[in-house]
């Protein structure tokens, strides 16, 4: 006990004095920085005298001077944001000495003329004049419009700006544009700066915006005319220190695709809004982040963040977390458990329950209540097990993280409003309408992030947008992902469930989005909205989360679609055919651009060219030829194979290309392939060195649209 107290003591002396020494220096910088502010206004001088009497007859004053603001990266390295330079051109008509300003003065009027064209030359050489000899001013700007960083080089040439002994008065006032390489693409994600006080206000912009910043430098300014601000010497009192740059996650071909494939649907239905988000499984990375919102006929642009704001009732979505909460209480096996759901309407405590499908599902497993998203069997099994312990459910839903944010760096995630029985809106029946997610709210994202724990067996990942801060010398912060320690349930409950989401997508309502390349795995969700308290018919929120390929999963994606309008049936608006389809495209797209989880195709190359034993050019193959007195390669093609049947006999076989999608490559050395397939359009992996002897996509017509291949050479 003695040695704890005493090793507790001194612990505290240690800190005591560590946070002494901080005092101190902090105190001793600040006094450093005084002494430089006092030594450069009383000290240095400009035009031969101090600052500080410079300042007295000149309307001097030390002002701060914005930072360059940092970057914006993809995680492939692509410029998302940037700043761009651009200068108001001015003129102090008083700097240059009189024989230089007359000399120069026509000469500066017509290349004003010619290049600004706001004024004539005489036009521009009288305004001047004016203000040289005005008492009251003095300076003048010769644009009303900013010009970019290659104008302002060639002006500097120009009188007046170049460093003419006994000339000058040529002024550029710099100001910084956002710039973004890709926008409208991410544009809400990305997020804005605000003109006037020149800081992030949405997006990650905002989410990082002292990050980005820098700090703002102080120097001497005049003011001038107008209240505009001109520096004054080249060498500012304290420099500013450029912000730092932002490498998020997000990949701008996945994010591409995201948009190309919502925007097609959400026109095509006249959709209200819609979200995609595609996430990687293992790191919560987020992929693509896509929002768009309709502005007008035919016109959808990116104006809130619905995946991270835009709370709704979830819908049938909700129904995998009922779900695990039901096997993780009963332990049940769900192919044997069976639910009668009648013929598809029940009355239940006064309220009507209706399942989608006319008619009703009938007799079904508890695992096709999922498969077939009945909403009479879910009620069914909440009331046969929740209901005495409606406690214990909403633990479960605690247990899956459902009840708090995601916790992603990024400014503006909505909170989730799952009620609990302390609530003033708790009824006898806010049980059973959660059950298939109604009576609560939550964010795309966070319906994604429960998905994707089922995807990673189990354990929770938080989302993540950004992965790395770099300033000039490197990586000054990275960001690790963050994966809960403990499984939000049992591995048999997240077996099961696996088992039930794939059969949503191999026998259930999403069975025609199912992909003979890879497996999917998901849930469809349709939920009546909530207007002026009342769940109206016809007004549906659509979604579709799951993730892919089944069996190793690697990405996890919801898709959203608010209020689809269709003069069809009753299904043409509901999540199957809305939400469902753009998560096929999506899905697909990645599916054909990521060659790690693509299943190479075997025994690509039939047996009867096991003998090839080179292809390529023609006529480099006839230079070959000649060298080593062998058969003649044919001409009338371009390219061509061979293989050596006999002593000094060679079996030439035409290699047409034109005509296929996917061409024949074996035999042929990489630089030809390489060739061949990029002005198809495929990006191209390779193993191995030497010639082509195997490829991941077989030769003959590309159906599927997949445009990237694996060569094997050898």
């Amino acid at each position: 006990m003695k040695n704890d107290i005493e090793s507790g003591q001194n612990n505290k002396k240690a800190l005591i004095s560590r946070a002494r020494t901080v005092g101190w220096l902090l105190l001793l910088l600040g006094i450093m920085v005084f002494t430089k502010l006092i030594r450069v206004q009383y000290y240095d001088t400009f035009k031969g005298k101090t600052w500080a009497e410079y300042s007295v007859k000149n309307d001097l004053k030390l002002d701060t001077i914005p930072a360059m603001r940092g970057n914006i990266y993809s995680a492939d390295n692509r410029l998302l944001a940037t700043s761009l330079p651009y200068y108001f051109v001015g003129f102090d008509t008083k700097v240059a000495d009189s024989a230089y300003f007359y000399n120069n003065i026509d000469q500066l009027s017509s290349l004003l003329a010619k290049n600004f064209g706001e004024n004539t030359a005489s036009g521009y050489r009288a305004k001047i004049m004016r203000y040289r000899v005005s008492k009251s001013k003095r300076y003048l700007r010769l644009k009303s419009k900013q010009i970019s960083h290659l104008d302002r080089e060639k002006i500097k040439l120009w009188p007046f700006f170049a460093k003419d002994k006994k000339g000058g008065g040529g002024k550029f006032e710099t100001i910084y544009r956002r710039y973004k390489p890709f926008s409208p693409m991410a544009d809400r994600t990305i997020g804005g700066i605000d003109p006037k006080s020149g800081r992030g206000y949405i997006g990650i912009e905002a989410s990082f915006d002292k990050k980005l910043e820098g700090k703002s430098g102080i120097g001497w300014v005049e003011k001038v005319e107008g209240g505009v601000k001109i520096p004054v010497g080249d060498a500012l009192n304290i420099q500013p220190e450029a912000g730092r740059d932002i490498y998020t996650t997000l990949d701008m071909n996945f994010q591409e695709r995201a948009e190309m494939a919502l925007r097609r649907k959400l026109m095509e239905m006249q959709a209200d809004f819609g979200s995609v988000v595609v996430m990687e499984i293992a790191t919560g990375e987020i992929k693509a982040m896509a929002n768009l919102t309709k502005r007008g006929d035919q016109k959808y642009e990116e104006v809130f963040n619905y995946a991270l704001a835009g709370s709704n009732d979830p819908g049938s979505t909700f129904k995998l977390a009922t779900m695990m909460a039901l096997l993780e209480e009963t332990h049940m096996n769900p192919d044997q458990v069976m639910v009668n759901t009648g013929t598809g309407a029940l009355r239940f405590r006064n309220h009507m329950i209706r399942d989608a499908h006319r008619g009703g599902f009938g007799n079904i497993t508890a695992a096709q209540v999922l498969e077939k998203s009945s909403n009479i069997g879910i009620v069914l099994l909440m009331q046969k097990y929740f209901a005495s312990k409606p406690d214990k459910y909403l633990q479960y839903l605690k247990q899956f993280h459902l009840t708090v944010p995601t916790g992603i760096p990024m400014k503006g995630e909505k909170p989730p409003l799952i009620r609990d029985r302390t609530s003033k809106h708790w009824s006898n029946y806010s049980l059973y309408f959660m059950a298939h997610g109604y009576e609560m709210q939550m964010t795309p994202l966070q319906t994604l992030a429960l998905y994707n724990a089922v995807a990673n067996d189990g354990y929770w990942v938080r989302p993540m947008i950004v992965k790395e801060i770099r300033n000039a010398e490197g990586v000054e912060d990275k960001m690790i992902p963050y994966v809960e320690e403990k499984p939000i349930c049992s591995p048999e409950t997240i077996r099961k469930v696996k088992k039930m989401l794939e059969g949503v997508v191999e026998n259930g309502l999403a069975k025609h989005i199912k992909s003979d390349l890879y497996k999917i795995a998901g849930k469809t969700g349709t939920a009546r909205k909530l207007i002026n308290g009342v769940y109206t018919e016809g007004k549906n929120y659509t979604s579709f989360v799951g993730y892919f390929p089944a069996d190793k999963p690697k990405y996890s994606c919801i898709v959203i679609i608010d209020n689809p309008k269709s003069s069809g049936a009753d299904y043409t608006r509901y999540a199957g055919s809305v939400a469902a389809p753009v998560f096929k495209e999506v899905a697909d797209r990645i599916y054909a651009y990521d060659a790690s989880i693509q299943k190479p195709v075997k025994d690509s190359v039939p047996e009867t060219s096991q003998d090839v034993k080179w292809a390529g050019r023609s006529s480099e193959l006839n230079i070959i030829s000649r060298e080593l007195k062998l058969t003649p390669a044919p001409q009338e093609t371009e390219y061509a194979s061979a293989s050596l049947f006999k002593k000094g006999k060679t079996k030439w076989k035409s290699q047409s290309i034109g005509s296929k999608d996917i061409p024949d490559l074996q035999g042929m050395a990489m630089r030809d392939a390489l060739y061949i397939l990029e002005n198809k359009g495929f990006k191209v992996t390779f193993k191995g060195s030497g010639k082509v002897v195997e490829q991941s996509l077989p030769p003959g017509s590309n159906k599927d649209g997949i445009k990237t291949i694996l060569l094997t050479l050898q």
